[in-house]
């Protein structure tokens, strides 16, 4: 066993790394003793680990050497040579850069006095490090790979005296994501075991220390200013010192007398009295305004009172979309007499992936209604005749869990207990109550559906549909009747599809909870049997991962080229519990190099099994019934539960010699999604569709480019899946569905045989019971008197009602307007993971049924994960309501969510968790407008989306600086202001108006051609950009002395014009995304045609590029060098901290145009950059002295007069020290570079960083000495 020495001090941060790695390590065996090492062992520091014994002891000393042996045992020091050079270069990280500034934080907090300058500079350079580190984390979870590494554990160690002691709420939310890392971290259970429960800083306050922990930080001050790995003194008994150690020693005492000198003042500072500190204003809370003018529903809002002063998503959402759907402006007959009506614009059709009608919002019906609703508003505001048409599934499993749970817990009762059609009723009960709820939650997120057309898969018209195509296709033989193996769920006693199997991976030995079973049941392991061959004393080996399954053994496989088996050909194996004989079967598939070579086979409970067996004519035993428990066995295994099974089969191969091994195997285990039963593969007679001809058809009309599939990435998916196409199950043994209308055919004719279920021949469909047995009659050729019919008591798979969705929501097969106008559709949108599920059974059943593709394109977004990348599980604590980041929750409402779900106390308490990491704080109201346009912004095609809430939040900022540069516009605009009927130039426009008009009509462009390709990204960065950069930033700026109180007339009509028409498309190309915002803006503004104009923005024409087509290159190039012109001015005020105190610019201009281009430009270089003056010169006129210079372009210098402005000794001190600490660290730097081993030992990409790092302080030291020089001439 390992001895691990370790400081007994709670904050040593080199011992907290050791025991972190040890803790994670458990098969390590350390034993931790609290205690320096003893001396004998010549350990030159804590912590130290000595491993061996006797003359093979070895001692290791040092955080990094001990850390690293245990971590490599217990696999946590990466996966692979990449991940370990990634590792080491953290721990070089945490070394080098955030322990030295992590101390020099804290340690004046514990009474270490530090050099001044050092002290003051400490917190500083900690967030600059921090900052590093924040952008590194902001796409992962863990610093590498995707689980905790020494990597996390060097890092958080090295940042856990700062998250304790110094960063405050506000300095942690600077950093979220190194915050949400941090957390993360010491949550889980290693972290939690050495650290316990870590409590972040609210204050920063001085560390109250008792003697011995003073003592144990006397020496960590070196630590501020020298890497960790370099701070353990040698003892006297280790090696002879290098040049290096002896420097770095000289340096640490040349800091402890300095310490020394100091301690005097610090005790005179102690006497002193104490100054009030100046409290922090506290950060001001954002607004929440409520919209409090009485409103009937489906009445206007009232838009006559004043703005508020600031946005708020409760103001600005009230009222505005019951008045949409009252005005009808979501429905396509909106300002035309009929739909039939040829439009020249289009028609633009979409269908809403139905929900289930259980359901409620998550991020991902979110994002898939933000992009539908923008593409809706988009095509609706182009013109075209537009439909959204929204609907909702009966989702068969769900519903029935749902309301059987529901039945239990109120009544006693199962739906057994109730009967079927008494149970049906129940769920019609409670889908009156509660299915609408999800329809609730769409409007609050604004989506523009048209709700008169809304559908339900079990509404009379829906199922009629389905009815019809389950008749046709029966009739054709398309669908048929067959038993196969199932996905089958003993707790439903259903089939399930394979989109509700999830798979779970598993390591190795596994124990999982499984309803019905009091203890988990174990997985994960592969246990080895043998088989005597007949007739001989040999032995088969065979090994399997469900032993129970043995019992229904039918026979053993072996490759055909396995010379250790060929001579068992004709051969049989006997089975240990029954009479029963099993053939040696020699099969392709079998993998000689795994195991035996030999393969156990069970036709009827695995599907490569099944396939063997029916190549080999095997007998199929089924040892399964439809509630787990075993039959078709002999005793004493007969009726017993299949795990149970598990245990008794395993001991009874033991007792008869049989066992020969179990070992770990990692394996995916099959778990219904629904009622996280493990999955059986099962034998039963099922309806079944024929795909294959559908699926070639569906597969070819995306190679001829009649379908098109975006983003093209997945079109490898829909071709693998098509051209290798299984039939589809679509049986489910439920009550709540649509009823397979077919029915068993019993013959009252002696001369007729009985039939069998799995004979088609003896089954028919019909519309009614009248119409099967007419249909009945015929083929049996008898008189319908004879027939006996039974319907099938399943109902069929949800996914074939929603396979015909297109076209049934219209009436199908009934030809209806609807029908003949709105189908085909134009797009799909939906997600990724059901290309298969739900796209592609449309296409197939759309093609086959009605002749036609049920849409033209097929767009699919990204998955929703969250901020660190995970899938949303609600056992995670991740899945967020879209409603609570649209209204805002508190951390203890998000706990009482939990409480109230179907999750386990233990999956509950791990839930919290995950919520107090991420969201410490709760949620902050950000509005569904906000929400919006951040998943717009997230959706770039073909990525999942990490999530962050904190990114929606700034687009609510967004909202507020939209908000304010309207109401700063239209005060501007005054109250009687008229817009032109028309917007266009009229020649009185400034370089500032033409080139806000360039950059609007540069926006147009973009946008519209961001929508055609489903670029939201390129639409919301560009409207982003344009209000915020160019509009608010520049333009506001720029017109603000043109509109003031003694402007020039003229100037200022132009100014107010390009103003409005600014406001009036910005709104207009916004509102797609942020339809409650735009509207509410949009509503204060003056019409230019207002007898003509449309009612809402929602329903105005889109900008076209055609209309504002005012996109200059040469505007756009004389104002991009104008506005760095200011922000050269900018940056040299910044550097001479000039920022209140104005300065005369002289701006040296190369040529002619340029000097020009300033003289015309010079009123907004003064106003952007905050300048006294601003005097154009040319390449001859001479700079007056005292000037600060920098270049601006190849065509201008920029002067700024400073002399007078600033104290010249004293920015030459500054100067002066900011070189000698450049001098100092590039001395360190070239030191380090210069040693002999540096290109061997230390990794290429540091390497890389100090390289850059000389360069960059290079640069500085030039620039320092530069200002110096300029400074010098002015004394």
């Amino acid at each position: 066993m390992a001895t691990l020495y370790v400081s007994p001090h709670l904050d040593d941060f080199r011992s907290i790394l050791a025991l972190l790695a040890a803790e994670a390590s458990p098969s390590s065996g350390v034993r931790i003793i609290t205690d320096d090492p003893p001396a004998a062992l010549c350990a030159r520091c804590t912590p130290a680990l000595v491993v061996g014994v006797g003359d093979s002891t070895a001692v290791l000393s040092g955080a990094n050497a001990v850390a690293w042996y245990l971590a490599l045992q217990g696999k946590r020091a990466g996966a692979g040579a990449k991940q370990q050079s990634e590792v080491w270069q953290w721990l070089s990280f945490a070394d080098n850069e955030l322990i030295p500034s992590s101390c020099a934080a804290v340690f004046p907090l514990m009474g270490v006095t530090l050099d001044k300058k050092l002290q003051q500079t400490s917190c500083a350079d900690l967030l600059r490090v921090l900052k590093v580190l924040d952008k590194k984390l902001e796409p992962r979870t863990y610093l590498v790979g995707e689980s905790v590494t020494l990597a996390d554990m060097a890092v958080a160690s090295a940042l856990l005296l700062p998250f304790k002691y110094v960063l405050e709420p506000s300095d942690r939310k600077a950093v979220s994501n190194v915050t949400r890392w941090f957390t993360t971290c010491i949550n889980q259970p290693h972290f939690i075991k050495v650290l316990g429960k870590v409590k972040l800083c609210e204050k920063v306050v001085p560390i109250t220390t008792n003697a011995e922990t003073k003592a144990s930080t006397r020496l960590l001050p070196a630590a501020a200013n020298s890497a960790a790995g370099d701070m353990a003194e040698v003892t006297s008994n280790g090696p002879p010192k290098t040049e290096a150690q002896l420097k770095k020693e000289a340096k640490r005492r040349e800091k402890l007398e300095k310490f020394q000198q100091k301690k005097e003042m610090e005790a005179k500072k102690k006497t002193q009295p104490a100054t009030e500190k100046k409290a922090k204003p506290e950060k001001k809370e954002l607004g929440v305004i409520s919209y409090n003018i009485p409103t009937p529903s489906g009445e206007k809002k009232d838009v006559l009172t004043p703005l508020p002063d600031s946005y708020s998503p409760q103001y600005v959402e009230a009222a505005w979309y019951p008045w949409w759907e009252k005005q009808g402006f979501f429905k396509p007959e909106y300002g035309r007499q009929s739909i039939s009506d040829p439009n020249p614009k289009g028609i633009f059709m979409m269908c809403i992936p139905p929900p289930n009608v259980t359901g409620s919002l998550h991020l991902g019906h979110a994002l898939t209604n933000a992009i539908q609703d923008c593409l809706t508003r988009w095509h609706r505001m182009c013109g075209k005749t537009t439909l959204w048409n929204p609907g909702c599934d009966h989702a068969g499993i769900a519903t029935q869990v749902v309301v059987e749970k529901k039945l239990m817990r109120d009544k006693g009762m199962s739906r057994h207990d109730l009967g079927r059609d008494k149970f049906i009723e129940e769920v019609w009960k409670w889908k009156n109550e509660k299915g609408d709820r999800i329809y609730h939650q769409l409007k609050k997120l604004g989506s523009s559906l048209d709700w008169d057309r809304a559908c339900f898969t079990m509404d009379p018209k829906l199922s009629y549909a389905v009815q019809e195509a389950f008749i046709r296709m029966h009739d054709e033989g398309v669908i048929y009747r067959s038993k196969r193996l199932v996905n089958w769920s003993c707790s439903l006693n259903s089939a399930i599809s394979d989109i509700e199997v999830d798979k779970k991976e598993l390591t190795g030995r596994t124990l999982l909870p499984v309803p019905g079973y009091k203890d988990k049941v174990e997985f994960g392991v592969l246990v080895s049997f043998a088989y005597k061959v007949d007739g001989s004393d040999e032995e088969v080996v065979v090994a399997t991962t469900r032993i129970e399954t043995m019992l229904g053994d039918a026979a053993v496989a072996v490759h055909p080229d396995d010379s250790r088996y060929r001579h068992l050909k004709g051969k049989m194996v006997k089975h240990p519990f029954c009479e029963r004989k099993m053939p040696v079967v020699f099969d392709d598939f079998v993998d000689m190099s795994f195991g035996t070579g030999a393969v156990k086979i069970t036709p009827a409970h695995d599907l490569t099994d099944y396939e063997v067996g029916v190549r080999h004519s095997l007998p199929f035993l089924n040892i399964l019934d439809e509630n787990g428990l075993l039959v078709n066995v002999p005793l004493p295994f007969l009726g017993m539960k299949r795990f149970d099974a598990r245990k008794a089969v395993f001991e009874a191969l033991q007792a008869r010699g049989h066992f020969r091994e179990v070992k770990d195997n990692p394996m995916v285990v099959p778990v219904c999604s629904r009622s996280k039963d493990i999955v059986e593969p099962l034998l039963k007679p099922q309806w079944y569709v024929n795909c294959a001809e559908m699926g070639k058809q569906a597969a070819d009309a995306v190679r001829e480019g009649r379908l098109k599939i975006i983003p093209e990435h997945h079109l490898k998916t829909w071709f693998n899946w098509m051209d290798n196409i299984r039939d589809w199950c679509i049986s489910r043994q439920l009550w709540w569905g649509h009823r397979i209308p077919a029915y068993f055919i019993a013959i009252d004719d002696p001369s007729v045989k009985p039939g069998e279920d799995v004979d088609g021949h003896y089954w028919v469909s019909g519309r009614t019971l009248q119409e099967a047995r007419e249909k009945a009659a015929k083929r049996f050729n008898v008189t319908p008197d004879k027939v006996k019919l039974r319907q099938d008591e399943d109902v069929l798979d949800t996914w074939f009602s929603s396979g015909i969705f297109p076209f049934s929501i219209f009436g199908w097969p009934n030809e209806t307007q609807d029908l003949s106008v709105f189908y085909p559709g134009t797009l799909l949108e939906t997600g990724h993971d059901i290309l298969f599920f739900w796209v592609a059974r449309m296409v197939m059943m759309g093609l086959k049924l009605t002749g036609k593709l049920p849409f033209k394109e097929v767009y699919l977004h990204a998955v929703v994960r969250d901020a660190h990348g995970r899938k949303m599980s609600k056992s995670l604590g991740n899945v967020i309501d879209p409603l609570d980041v649209i209204t805002g929750i508190s951390l203890e409402g998000l706990h009482t969510q939990l409480t109230h779900s179907n999750l386990d106390p233990v999956e509950v308490e791990r839930a919290k968790q995950g919520q107090k990491s991420d969201y410490p704080n709760g949620i902050p109201e950000c509005g569904t407008d906000a929400l919006r346009f951040a998943l717009c912004a997230y959706t770039s095609q073909g990525r999942d989306i990490n999530l962050d809430v904190n990114r929606i939040l700034g687009y609510r900022h967004f909202c507020n600086k939209l908000w304010n540069a309207v109401k700063f516009a239209m005060k501007t605009l005054g109250d009687n202001f008229v817009p032109l009927e028309k917007a266009q130039l009229h020649g009185e426009e400034s370089v500032p108006d033409r080139w806000i008009l360039s950059r609007l009509s540069a926006a147009v462009a973009l946008c519209d051609a961001g929508f055609k390709v489903y670029d939201f990204p390129a639409v919301t960065t560009t409207i982003y950009n344009f209000w915020l950069y160019e509009l608010c930033d520049v333009y506001l700026e720029c017109v603000k002395p043109v509109l003031g109180k003694e402007a020039d007339e003229r100037r200022a009509g132009a100014c107010r014009q390009t103003l409005y028409t600014c406001l009036d498309v910005g709104l207009r190309l916004l509102s797609p995304i942020m339809p409650f915002v735009t509207e509410e803006l949009y509503q204060r503004l003056p019409r230019r045609q207002p007898q003509l104009d449309a009612p809402s923005i929602s329903v105005t024409p889109y900008p076209d590029a055609q209309e504002f087509c005012w996109n200059s290159d040469e505007v756009d190039r004389n104002m991009d060098f104008v506005m760095n012109v200011v922000k050269t001015i900018r940056s040299l005020r910044a550097d001479y901290n000039l920022t209140k105190t104005r300065a005369d610019c002289y701006l040296q201009c190369a040529d002619g145009a340029t000097l020009f281009l300033v003289q015309t430009s010079s009123a907004q270089i003064q106003t952007l950059s905050y300048s006294q003056a601003v005097i154009a010169l040319s390449a001859e006129q001479a700079v007056p002295a005292g000037c600060a210079v920098a270049i601006a372009s190849d065509r201008c210098t920029v002067n700024l007069m400073i002399k007078g402005l600033i104290n010249v000794d004293k920015e030459l001190s500054k100067l002066q020290a900011k070189k000698g600490e450049l001098d100092k660290l590039m001395e360190k730097l070239q030191d380090k570079l210069a040693k002999s081993d540096y290109r061997d030992k230390v990794p290429f990409k540091v390497q890389q960083q100090d390289t850059e790092k000389l360069r960059q302080s290079q640069t500085e030291l030039d620039k320092v000495k530069e200002a110096m020089d300029n400074f010098s001439k002015m004394i």
